[in-house]
């Protein structure tokens, strides 16, 4: 699939088919265009293309942790190269490397070089490589090795066409049955890489892997990897000037190199051991609509900041806006109020007087004023009467006052 993909892309300098060798009147003359499968990169920007960074890039053994890369941030890096798996990774613990960690970054803003360190040059430099040697069989290892490093880019959630770099450490390659061994394994992982989705990309030394790998491109070998990661120690963060490669052998967007190694990085509080790297090239896709919406929570958990935006909460002083909750005192005022209101209840009863008022039609009752008892000085009871009865009372003094003689 990648293949297919590769040969649609502009630019691609190595992807195209090699010339002929009597093609070609000078070795320094420039390759082939696009389309072919030697190398080069996709200007991915369509579904199913690689994705492109340009910019810088660190790399350090073991994956940081979510706090750390998140520090990291303020720095000038702004991809990180990550081991994904292999035989002959240098730190085969990676206790935070997860595909949770690989979407929580990628939501942070980082993008991802993964590296896969698999078997190693018979005639390999450095003496802890070596028990990772390749074998009899390279072509069968490097299928097998190339199977394996997919698996592991699947189990971080890293999409198709994600190019996997295979590190290839430096070899004494004036030993010509080494490389050559080396050359078939590296092939036929890329081939197998290519055929099972993913953009095959290769990691050596500029001495070295570097050098067969542009020598055997110029003699039209097929199987060439589509990115190439070069390193040369030199301090100088540039891309085309590295003299092992012909000005436009994988360009465009298809080169990074590593210009400085085992220096020591601090920012936000967080120091790492890195190796600088320029990049122009791939980098990896985490897998479409699968962990985006998980990267962004993780990297919101993950980003101590977003903790410091619990400040907003000063918004929560309008919460001591509650003082409208103090404008429930207008609840007590109208409590106050329903008291008086039941005072004025009393008041209807007095009301009820009224109903006392039917008591003058007793006043048919002036006849019980003909008791006599008016002589009776109980007449201040009889005030009390009055209260209902003085219209009708004030005929009867006459009458009395004929009997008090």
């Amino acid at each position: 699939m990648v293949a297919a993909l590769a040969a649609g892309v502009a630019g691609a300098a190595l992807l195209a088919s090699p010339e002929p060798a009597g093609e070609r009147t000078r070795q320094e003359d420039p390759p082939a265009r696009a389309g072919a499968p030697a190398g080069g990169a996709p200007a991915g920007s369509a579904a199913g293309e690689p994705a492109l960074f340009a910019g810088r890039a660190f790399d350090t053994c073991e994956a940081p942790s979510l706090a750390v890369m998140q520090a990291w941030r303020s720095s000038p890096y702004g991809a990180v190269g990550i081991y994904i798996g292999g035989r002959g990774r240098g730190c085969p613990t990676q206790r935070e490397l997860t595909g949770e960690w690989v979407a929580s970054v990628h939501a942070m803003g980082w993008r991802l070089l993964p590296l896969f360190v698999g078997s190693q040059a018979p005639c390999v430099v450095a003496p802890a490589k070596r028990p990772f040697a390749i074998g009899s069989n390279p072509v069968s290892q490097g299928t097998g090795e190339a199977a394996e490093a997919v698996r592991a880019a699947k189990a971080l959630g890293l999409a198709e066409s994600s190019p996997l770099y295979l590190d290839i450490e430096g070899y004494r390659r004036e030993d010509a049955g080494c490389a050559a061994t080396t050359l078939s394994f590296v092939r036929a992982w890329n081939r197998e890489v290519r055929r099972l989705g993913y953009l095959p990309g290769f990691y050596s030394s500029a001495d070295s892997g570097v050098q067969d790998i542009e020598q055997a491109r110029r003699a039209g070998t097929q199987d060439m990897p589509a990115v190439m990661w070069f390193a040369r120690w030199n301090g100088s963060a540039t891309l085309d000037s590295e003299p092992a490669l012909h000005p436009q052998a994988w360009t465009p967007h298809a080169r990074i190199h590593q210009y400085a190694g085992d220096v020591a990085e601090s920012y936000g509080g967080r120091r790492l051991m890195i190796d600088r790297n320029v990049v122009d090239a791939p980098v990896a896709r985490p897998a479409t609509r699968t962990v985006t919406g998980a990267a962004a929570a993780a990297a919101a958990s993950s980003a101590p900041k977003p903790t410091a935006a619990p400040s907003p909460p000063p918004a929560t002083k309008p919460t001591s806006a509650p003082k409208p909750t103090a404008t429930p005192k207008p609840t007590v005022g109208p409590e106050t109020s329903t008291t008086p209101k039941p005072t004025a209840a009393p008041s209807s009863p007095a009301a009820t007087e009224p109903t006392a008022v039917p008591l003058p039609p007793a006043a048919t009752g002036p006849t019980v004023v003909t008791l006599p008892l008016a002589a009776t000085p109980k007449p201040t009871a009889a005030p009390s009467a009055p209260a209902a009865t003085d219209p009708a009372a004030v005929p009867l003094p006459p009458r009395v006052s004929p009997t008090s003689p």
